[in-house]
This record gives C-alpha cells, sequence and structure tokens, in this order.
C-alpha cells in the first residue's frame, strides 16, 4: 500500500525523492532507526555519483555496476567489503520496492552481483571455561552479599542463546512456568516486521531454581532484568574477569557457546535455526561456522 509520501513517484522521478520516499515506506513498516539509517545513507551514496537529475527509470545494471567499482576502486574513503555488502543489498532493496510498489516495470539492479562477507569465526567458550564462568557465578549467588544477578544472566544467555536486545525486551510475564515439566521463555517482538524471530525456547530446572532466587533479591515487575544494556554488559565482564577468562565475555559469546553446546550434542540443525531466531539464508553462513567451532573444539 502506497502513502501519501510516496504516491508521486513514477519512473521519471530523480534519485533523491525517490530514495526520500523509501525512507518513509521503511519506517511505515517499522524498520528500526538504524537499518533506515544505513540504508538511506548507501543511496544517498549513489544519488551523489549520478547527475541530480537522473531518473530513477533512466538508470541500468551497467550504471549500478559502474559506480560500485567507483566506489571500490576509485572513491578517495575506502569501503570496507562488510559495508561494500551492504551497499549492493540496500541498492537492490531500493530498487526491488520500486518494481514491487509498480514505479518500475523492470530492476536494473537485479543482476547486480551479491557479495557476501563471510567474517571471521566468533569466539566461544571452552566446557572448561564455562565451569569456570558458572563457579565464579555461584561463589557470587552465595556471598556475605549475595548477588543473584551474574548466575540467573549468564546461565540464561547459556541455555537459551538469546540475543542481547531480547534479553532486555524480556518481561516476567514472557516467562512460563506454571507447568513444571516443559518451562519456557517466549521470545516476543513489538515490531511487526520481526515477528518471524518470536519463539518459544525450553528453560532448565537449574534456571528456574536460581531464578526464584533471583525474584527474591530484586523483585523485578516488568523487566526481567530492569538495568541499562551496558549495565549488564558490565555484569558479564566482571563475571569473566572473576573466573579468571583472557576472553571478553559478551552477550554475543555466551550466544555462539549456546548455539555451539547444542551443535556437539546433535541437537536436530532445524531445531538450532529456530531456537536462534534466524532465517533459513543466515543459517548457511551460522551452520557453517558452528560446523568449523565444532571441528576446532575435537
Amino acid at each position: 500500500m502506497n502513502s501519501p509520501a510516496d504516491s508521486h513517484i513514477t519512473a521519471k522521478t530523480t534519485l533523491l525523492p525517490a530514495i526520500k520516499a523509501w525512507q518513509f515506506f521503511l519506517t511505515d513498516q517499522g524498520r528500526s532507526h538504524f537499518t533506515i539509517k544505513a540504508f538511506i545513507g548507501d543511496l544517498n551514496l549513489m544519488a551523489s555519483y549520478f547527475p541530480s537529475d537522473t531518473t530513477i527509470g533512466n538508470l541500468t545494471t551497467a550504471d549500478i555496476n559502474r559506480f560500485l567499482e567507483w566506489m571500490q576502486k576509485e572513491r578517495p574513503v575506502p569501503c570496507s567489503p562488510k559495508s561494500f555488502s551492504r551497499r549492493i543489498t540496500s541498492i537492490k532493496a531500493f530498487f526491488r520496492w520500486l518494481v514491487q510498489s509498480g514505479r518500475l516495470s523492470s530492476d536494473p539492479a537485479e543482476k547486480v552481483l551479491q557479495q557476501s562477507v563471510i567474517s571471521p569465526l566468533p569466539e566461544v567458550l571452552t566446557r572448561a571455561e564455562q565451569e569456570a564462568v558458572l563457579t565464579a557465578a555461584e561463589k557470587l549467588l552465595k556471598a556475605t552479599k549475595p548477588d543473584a544477578r551474574p548466575y540467573t544472566l549468564f546461565l540464561l544467555l547459556l541455555d537459551t542463546g538469546i540475543k542481547k536486545g531480547e534479553c532486555l525486551a524480556l518481561s516476567t510475564n514472557h516467562l512460563e512456568l506454571s507447568d513444571a515439566a516443559a518451562p519456557y521463555l517466549f521470545v516476543r517482538y513489538s515490531n511487526s516486521a520481526s515477528r518471524y524471530k518470536e519463539r518459544k525456547i525450553a528453560l532448565s530446572d537449574v534456571w528456574i531454581t536460581t531464578y526464584r532466587d533471583y525474584l527474591v533479591q530484586y523483585k523485578p515487575v516488568d523487566q526481567v532484568f530492569p538495568w541499562s544494556p551496558r549495565r549488564l554488559e558490565y555484569l558479564l565482564e566482571d563475571l569473566g574477569v572473576a573466573a579468571g577468562l583472557k576472553k571478553h565475555l559478551s552477550f554475543d559469546m555466551c550466544r555462539w557457546t549456546c548455539a555451539l553446546n547444542d551443535w556437539v550434542a546433535g541437537e536436530d540443525k532445524e531445531i538450532i535455526r529456530q531456537k536462534l531466531g534466524i532465517s533459513k539464508i543466515q543459517w548457511r553462513e551460522i551452520g557453517n561456522k558452528l560446523k568449523q567451532l565444532a571441528a576446532a573444539a575435537n
């Protein structure tokens, strides 16, 4: 459905107004501020390369490839492989929208080759390191001035593999503990564009026992962890130091460690993918990395 802001866009529209219309569309779709900022920045860079009177209907695949070659080889500002790949994605998404919304009859970006970037293997915790962190967290749990947060947070991340944003958004009513035989947490998203990531993840009996202690100590009302992102990051960092880790303990490390634990345990690959809340396309790279991590651990 077209919004009033983009209803006037045709093949004869120049790039900047068309990009602005796409920005309105992305906002209406509930895309994150950071995603929109990155996409529009990429498209504005492309618009700055072509003459100001260039219309969206006049651009060809050769034009787009010429811009990409300039950006990669001739532009004074270096373009990292990751940024280059994202800019191709932005261009493809923009022209795909123009075609799907009836502004263009053909897609000049369709035949532009996507250049994916395989990032390095993530850092994970070994079994011995996991035990060291749990031991350090348990000491804090049973200290003279006990703190249940580190153990509750770390074990939840290790068991479920949820991301930092999902952890911060986790509400007490997202935990279903009434069925002792099958307790779970429900990862939910307020953004409709991310609803496909919603999922149920089983909770361990050990975590539930710790969580009840945590409830008594901190009495969270809505958010399970009602602190800032940085405060929770500090909790993990301090826990890693207390455990004697040389690695920097983080949300991302816990997520990858959880996935690797499931992989090594022989869990069904589709179940791991669903647990992580990622698409089948994303799983291609992530599954390959888990395979490499598992081989390196042997």
